[in-house]
């Protein structure tokens, strides 16, 4: 395995140095080497737009000087070096777990949010990441004490996803997955990421009433079977990114799927006496046939 890292240090000083009408395809280079996620969409995607929509910060943001203060805390912290080590670890502790687990080369963008965004900044405490699609992944932060510390976890959590839907993996058909593997592999990325962090392997924008809440891991068992990407913010990211995507929110707070995928696999690891890395490639029916009627729940819901 390979791991590049993009030099997004360099790209986002450059970003913030330019005149403004230059900035938009600055950060367009900064994307560049992700541009294959895409490979599927004819034609390509404008990464200007990826990168807002993974909530980067804005070229034309009146912001400039604290997206300027946000690179240098990056830098100051090593987040690069950070981040790459992490990856690393990482990939060796999957592969001798699972000896005949692929591991793509990597492709790894880190890269500053928008810190005029109220969601990011406050609801999703300043993460947003993407390892879904095999030899990318993207992460977008804004550096605040807790994610500085979390850093190397959010990075394995989204390795994690990377493996788990490369090739030899779990497919990920965007017309037929359900919200059950979206919740398990959320569950399974941060239990693999508390094996190698502890406590700060869990997301932090989940709350710890949610963890613990019955009636929300209850409420997302009843959307195990919902199919289809379209409602998959409402009941893994709850109704604030719903609304924020335009889907119809269904009743649970922020991060309630990840709430309920670590309770979910949790139930299972400790039912089988596997790892999260030992159960990368584990299809999401197998854990919740198991993990389900361990948290009383209906086994139906897992179909």
């Amino acid at each position: 395995m390979t791991i590049s890292m993009i030099d997004s240090a360099s790209g986002m000083a450059r970003v913030l140095t330019a005149e403004e009408k230059d900035r938009a395809d600055l950060i367009r280079e900064i994307w560049a080497p992700m541009a294959g996620m895409y490979h599927f969409i004819p034609g390509g995607v404008d990464m200007a737009t990826v990168h807002q929509q993974n909530f980067g910060f804005r070229p034309d943001s009146g912001a400039i000087e604290q997206v300027r203060e946000g690179l240098e805390t990056l830098v100051a912290a090593d987040a690069w070096t950070r981040v790459e080590k992490a990856l690393e670890d990482g990939a060796t502790t999957l592969a001798s777990a699972d000896p005949g687990v692929t591991i793509p080369d990597l492709n790894v963008l880190l890269v500053l949010g928008d810190p005029t965004s109220t969601h990011f900044v406050d609801e999703v405490q300043g993460i947003s990441g993407f390892g879904g699609i095999s030899g990318y992944i993207a992460i977008t932060v804004w550096p605040s004490s807790c994610v500085l510390e979390r850093l190397e976890a959010i990075a394995v959590h989204e390795l994690h996803h990377n493996v788990r839907y490369s090739p030899g993996g779990v497919v990920w058909n965007p017309q037929t997955v359900t919200v059950g593997e979206h919740v398990v592999a959320e569950g399974l990325a941060d239990v693999f990421a508390s094996e190698l962090y502890g406590d700060v392997g869990y997301t932090h924008f989940v709350r710890d009433e949610t963890r613990s809440d019955d009636e929300v891991l209850a409420k997302v068992a009843g959307g195990l079977g919902v199919t289809g990407m379209a409602d998959f913010a409402a009941w893994v990211l709850g109704d604030s990114s719903a609304q924020l995507f335009g889907t119809e929110p269904v009743g649970l707070p922020t991060g309630a799927g990840y709430a309920a995928g670590v309770r979910l696999v949790r139930a299972y690891l400790d039912a089988t006496g596997t790892t999260a890395a030992q159960s990368i490639h584990t299809p999401a029916a197998d854990i919740l046939r198991i993990a389900l009627p361990r948290l009383g729940l209906t086994a139906d819901a897992a179909h």
